[in-house]
Formats: structure tokens, sequence, C-alpha cells
């Protein structure tokens, strides 16, 4: 008996009550297994008092953090820890599409192209392919054209990928072979998937070198019928053969599931597309309609990156998909990382690919690189981190107290968190709170690739239309709708009011005084001011409204605002966004609903004045302008032009501009459209996001990267100051807990005493 069991006894047997015969039980004859007499009870007690603080202080040296949520054994491990708050939908390159989900696809797959890591403006380079391939031009009788030929003139182009020899996919049991050379696991029975629940239950696994075909397979499965390529209607407007290919696939899959059955395999090698082209082993070409140099930036997304048809095989195997075996959980790529494990109700782990082909970090960048340190790791070889986990966090708080004790590296900041983190001097500028900097916690911030706007519905009789009445409308509104106090008030002052479409980062973006919209703003020692309420005023009494009431009827202008937000944070904003309308005596009704019947009403341009957002593919100032290019209007052909703006003009420059490479020239041309869009004021033009970022002293090499998404393999920690830091920041408080300790047994020594005078009082010899 150990003297914890023993005092336990003890216990029971001073709370025992008289036995049947009528006899005392008397706890203090008992002796303790050591051999104290009953009368060194409280000697005992006090001694297992000591044993357990002696613990806990063994404990709270040997053991580390009490909190620390990862095994000890990977304190100084080299792991990345992050988090992410929902499970990512698709792992198939061919369907990814969300944010939450390349953050993985980014890391596993290899496209052609990636972007640099360093440099701005965003400058393409290759990553699969050996070089960044160059355009050339073809008219309508197949014979070739110079670099500067006219648009009109040209009828295709070609690119021609040459991608680089000796790249190796990640070990898969697609790849896994016997002694022959015949594949173990991509003629499955039904018994054999059967007996199996995930990836890890194919013991074998192999590897095979990188090809083109795996490039020009995966551009086959964009069109595949089963699958729902969110880019496969934009690229038939481009890729040459492309939409009949998939008219072919479809016809050939009925076909074959009325043969076959539903689960039959489609093998995609035995159809080809008349644009697309295996030359060689490491070449392919792909031929695109007319001239759109902006292919390029599609080589560096993952809807590009290749596929191998023995993985396409192994997962398409009938009973494969019931038991989540699947592309869309089991990525196979070639990138520094491959995915080990999928729990999305817990945690996602990348680990080093051991048949990753290597990369070197990069030893240029833009001015000042040198002097952030972000050049230090220059030539060395990628990837730095071993292991990535990203743990589930469905909530702001608890994630953010894990990034304040070191268990996360890196952080953003919610709103309920800006306050802890951030201080704004005297100039307006953001810094770190001195907790965080006493901390050695680094801020990084990089204004958005991204616009939100509130735009008017074009088309609407009041609010559109090209008239100078509904101009100076538009124009009143877009003056008294305050974005920078929308700015300071719901997104502590993380953004910048839009002065037209395009995004800081951008070619086309003019920042300054050249930059501002004349419309709204006026230059004021040395930035831009919004014109006074004072001049809205007039400019709405000249619209036919004067103090905000129509001059024909004389009855209150009444405009409407449709919205899917909901909630008291969309509330508060709502309520602000009337507050701005009444500025002008206009009332403004609030319509919400939820986004299905949102979308629709847009469709059919029964909204008035509504609110969107554009986040980049690519950065060029043609995906961003489009969104005010007449053909491709929300109303009837719904395209990305919510507001339904037409201007013949600026659809003309879009024509010449969208194809024009990066230049004088180009920039010219883009100054004469924005001039155009911020007379006509389709939109109130809104903000372009600021992205704050939180980084530990031990995280390396984090310059905000808002175009790439391949960019763990350049990231850096330092594993054994993490782990000094963790424990200096979480040393366990065991004070109050042995104070807690003494009080208890302080406690209970009257009791016992009292216990013994009773007994002594009736005769009960000790």
């Amino acid at each position: 008996m150990s003297c914890l069991q023993w005092l336990i006894t003890q216990r029971y047997a001073i709370d025992s009550k008289p036995s049947p015969q009528g006899l005392t039980v008397n706890p203090m004859k008992t002796h303790h297994p050591c051999g104290f007499q009953s009368n060194e009870y409280i000697r005992c007690l006090l001694s297992y008092l000591s044993i357990l603080i002696s613990v806990l202080l063994i404990t709270a040296c040997e053991q580390g953090p009490w909190n620390n949520p990862y095994p000890p054994s990977e304190s100084e491990a080299n792991i990345l820890y992050t988090s992410f708050s929902g499970r990512p939908k698709h792992l198939d390159p061919a369907q990814s599409y969300s944010s939450n989900e390349i953050a993985f696809t980014g890391q596993i797959y290899e496209p052609p192209l990636q972007y640099h890591y360093l440099k701005r403006p965003y400058e393409i380079i290759p990553l699969a392919a050996a070089q960044v391939p160059e355009a050339r031009y073809f008219d309508h009788q197949d014979n070739a054209l110079v670099d500067d030929a006219p648009v009109q003139d040209i009828a295709y182009t070609v690119y021609t990928i040459e991608i680089k020899q000796n790249i190796q996919y990640q070990p898969h049991p697609a790849f896994a072979v016997d002694k022959h050379g015949k594949p173990l696991y991509l003629d499955l029975t039904a018994e054999d998937i059967d007996t199996k629940s995930n990836l890890t239950d194919f013991p074998e696994t192999g590897t095979r070198e990188l090809i083109a075909n795996d490039f020009v397979y995966e551009i086959k499965r964009l069109a595949h019928p089963r699958l729902h390529c969110p880019i496969y209607g934009l690229m038939t407007e481009y890729i040459v053969g492309l939409r009949e290919f998939g008219e072919q696939l479809r016809s050939a899959d009925q076909e074959l599931r009325k043969q076959a059955g539903e689960d039959s395999f489609l093998d995609l090698n035995n159809y080809e597309i008349n644009g697309v082209e295996v030359l060689d082993r490491y070449t392919y070409q792909v031929k695109i309609k007319g001239k759109y140099p902006q292919f390029l930036y599609w080589l560096a997304m993952p809807f590009f990156a290749p596929i191998p048809p023995e993985a396409d095989r192994f997962y398409s195997q009938p009973g494969m998909d019931k038991k989540n075996i699947t592309l869309d959980w089991y990525p196979i790529g070639t990138g520094p990382y491959m995915l080990t494990e999928n729990n999305p109700n817990l945690k996602m782990v990348l680990e080093r690919n051991p048949k990753f082909h290597g990369e070197k970090y990069p030893g240029e960048g833009e001015p000042g690189d040198r002097e952030a340190g972000f050049l230090d790791d220059a030539g060395k070889e990628l990837p730095f981190i071993d292991k990535i986990v990203h743990s589930l966090e469905k909530e702001d708080i608890p994630s953010w107290n894990k990034f304040l004790q070191g268990y996360y590296d890196a952080s953003g900041i919610s709103s309920d968190s800006f306050d802890q983190a951030i201080n704004f001097n005297a100039a307006g500028e953001a810094g770190l709170s001195d907790t965080m900097a006493n901390k050695g916690i680094d801020l990084v911030t990089a204004v958005g690739t991204s616009t939100f706007y509130m735009g008017f519905n074009m088309e609407d009789p009041i609010i559109g239309g090209d008239s100078p009445s509904a101009t100076k409308l538009r124009r009143a509104i877009a003056i008294a709708v305050d974005f920078e106090e929308r700015i300071s008030i719901f997104l502590n002052d993380r953004g910048i009011a839009a002065q037209g479409p395009i995004p800081p980062g951008i070619f086309g973006y003019r920042a300054g005084k050249e930059g501002i919209n004349p419309y709204i703003y006026d230059w004021v020692d040395g930035g831009p001011k919004r014109k006074p309420i004072e001049k809205a005023k007039e400019l709405l009494a000249e619209a036919g409204y004067p103090n905000g009431r129509d001059v024909q009827n004389g009855k209150p202008l009444t405009l409407y605002f449709d919205t899917p937000a909901s909630g008291p944070d969309a509330k508060a904003q709502l309520d602000w966004l009337r507050k701005q309308f009444k500025k002008l005596n206009i009332q403004l009704v609030i319509r919400s609903t939820d986004y299905n019947r949102f979308q629709d009403k847009m469709l059919k341009g029964t909204a008035q004045i509504f609110e969107w957002g554009w986040n980049a593919d690519y950065p060029d100032p043609e995906n961003f302008l489009f969104l005010l290019y007449g053909p491709n209007a929300k109303i009837g052909k719904n395209g990305e032009n919510a507001a339904n703006y037409a201007n013949k003009e600026f659809d003309k420059l879009f024509e010449i501009m969208k194809n024009m490479g990066n230049g004088p020239e180009r920039q010219k041309i883009i100054d004469q459209m924005m001039e155009i869009g911020r007379h006509d004021g389709p939109w109130l033009w809104g903000l372009h996001p600021k992205n704050f970022s939180l980084y530990h002293s031990w995280y390396h090499n984090a310059k905000p990267n808002l175009m790439a998404n391949n960019t763990l393999k350049y990231k850096r920690i330092d594993p054994e100051l993490r782990a000094q830091l963790r424990e200096q920041w979480n040393r366990p408080i065991i004070r109050p807990i042995l104070l807690l300790l003494l009080v208890m047994v302080v406690g209970m020594i009257p009791a016992i005493l009292s216990y013994r005078r009773k007994n002594y009082s009736k005769g009960v010899k000790n």
C-alpha cells in the first residue's frame, strides 16, 4: 500500500459509522504501511505534501510549459505551427479556387510558372518550366507574325513550354509496382478496396519522373464532365479546341456510363485537344485564340499543374470515393511539401517531400530587401522548414491567445484583438503596442491587391444612365459617402480609400496627386482630401434634387441599397451608410436578402445600389478594368461588370489596352480610361484593404507576396529561440497551487486534533 492509498483509507476510516456489534472503529489505531504509528498521522500527511510539491516542481522543470498543446518531443523541432478555420473542400487542382484551399495546393503542386518571391512589381519566373515561354503569333493562314503585329491580324498565339528534367513525384501508391513492373494498385477489386480506409492502408509507394503529358492531362481535366472546374468556361474562350473537346468528352462519358456503368473510368489519354499538343517527353504546346498575354499568369496557378494519369486512374476505381480516397482528399504533386495527415476536424499536416527536386532562395529583390534581412538566405536550398502543422481553430480568440503564448508562429489581427496589438502615432501611422514590441513581435503591412466598391446599377432609371442629372447625382453621393471614416470605424484604419478600380502594386495604379479622383477629391497639403459636403449638396441641386427633394413632384428622393449582409456587425455598417445619405437628405432603404436572392436581383438588374469586391486573379490591370467593360455586363451576360456600365470610348480603349505589354503607351491608355470612368462615376470607388500580419522574432523571410501562393518554402524559423521564449512566456505559476495545498493541510489539522480529543473524552485509548 502506498502513502497516498493509506491516507485515503484513513479518511474513510475517520468517516466510518458504528459497526453492527456496537463497536466504534478507531482509525487512529491503524498503522501506516511505512511503519508510522497513528499519532504520526499529521507528520505523514505533511510528508506526502512535501512529496507532492517536489513532484510539481520536477514536472515544471522537466516537462516545460504545462499549457503546451504539442508533444514535448517537438519542442525544438523544425516545425511551423499555424491554423485554419474551415475544411478545404477541394484539393484537386482542377476544382480548387478558394484561398483556404490554395494554402495547401500551392505547396504541393508545381505549375509551369511562379511569381518571384521578392521582386515588385510582381514578376513571372519559371517553376516546373525550364524558362518562361515566349509568345509566337500567327495569322489565319498559319503565317508567322512579328511580335508587334497589329492585334487584329493575330489569329492565334502559340506557347511552347519546356519543362525541367529529373523532377520526381512524391511517393504515392499510384506509382507502386511489383518486381515485374506491373502496377500494384491500379486494378483493385471491390474486396480489395473494402479493406482500405485511407491512403496509408496502401503499404507500397513509388514515384516517377514528371513529363510533359502530365501537364496536358491536367488541361484535359479542366473539361472533364464529372468535374466542375470553375475556369472551364473562361478557358474555352482562349484555348483553341477546349470547348469542342469538352463536348466530345461529355458524349463519350454518357456512352461509357451506359455500357460500363456509372463508376467506369474515362481515360483522357484516349482523347486529344486540337490546341494542346505533346511535342516530346519534356515539351508541350498550347494554342491561344488571338492575343492573350495574361495566359502566362494562368500558368502560375494550380489549374495548370501536372496530374499523372496513374493518379487519375488510381482514385477513379469504384469504391474509392466512398472511402474518401480521392484527389480532393489526398493530392499528389512534385512540390516541396506533401500532405501526410488530413484530419480537417483536428489538424492537417504538410511534410517535406523526400523526392523534391530542389530550389534555391532568390538572390535579388527590390530596394530595401537586403537591409530588411530578406536576402540573408540568398542561394540556400529550399525548403527550410521540415513540417507544417495546421490546427483547426473555429474562433479567433483561442487562436490569438496561442499566438501570444508562442504556439502559433504568425497571426493576423481580428477586430477584437486590434487594440491590444496596434497603436497609432500622432501622424496616424500604425505601430505595435508595447506588449507586442516587448515580445519581439514584428508587424508587416501591405495594401491588398483587392478592391471593394459600392456600385450603381447603370440601367436603373433614377441612378443610372449617362445624363448630366444622373451623373451629378452619383457624384454627389460619392462625395457624401465618407470611405475614410468607414475605414477608420469598421476596419481599424486597415485600408485606403480607392481612387479607381486598380489597387496599389498593379501596373496602371498611380500614386500621389496625379492618381487622385479629381471629381471627388482635392489635393491639399500633400494628400487627397474629400470635397466638402457643400459641394455634394450643390451637385445634388443641379441634378434636380435640391435638399434631397425631386423638383418635379416635391417628394423626398428615396434610393435602395440591396445587400445579403445580416447580423449585428452588418447592422452597424448599414446604419452608418444611412447616415451618409442623410447628409444629403436622401432616404436610403436597406433591402436585405439571402445571397442567392441577391445574386438573382443582380442578374436581372433589379438592384439599384449594391456593394461588391474583387480580388486579383493575376497582377494585371486588365483583371480590374474588365469590371467596367460593357460586354462583360452582369445583366444578360452574367459577366463581372456588376454596375452594367457601358461607355463606347472606354470599351474601345479597353480592347486595345488588354493585349498590350506594360509600358508608357499602356499607361497612357489606362490614364484615359480612368478619366472616363471617374467622370461617369458608375462606382463610389470604395477601398483597398490593408493586410496586417504579426510574426514572432524566430520567424524569418516574412515579406508579403499577395500574388504567390507557394511561399511556405521560403519561410524559415529558429526552433531553439522559439523553445526558449515559449518556456519564458509560459512558466507555470505554482505558488498559488502550493499555497492552496498548504491551506488545505493546515485546515485539516484542527479537525484531526478535534477528533482525537473527542476519542479521549470517551475514554478510548490511543
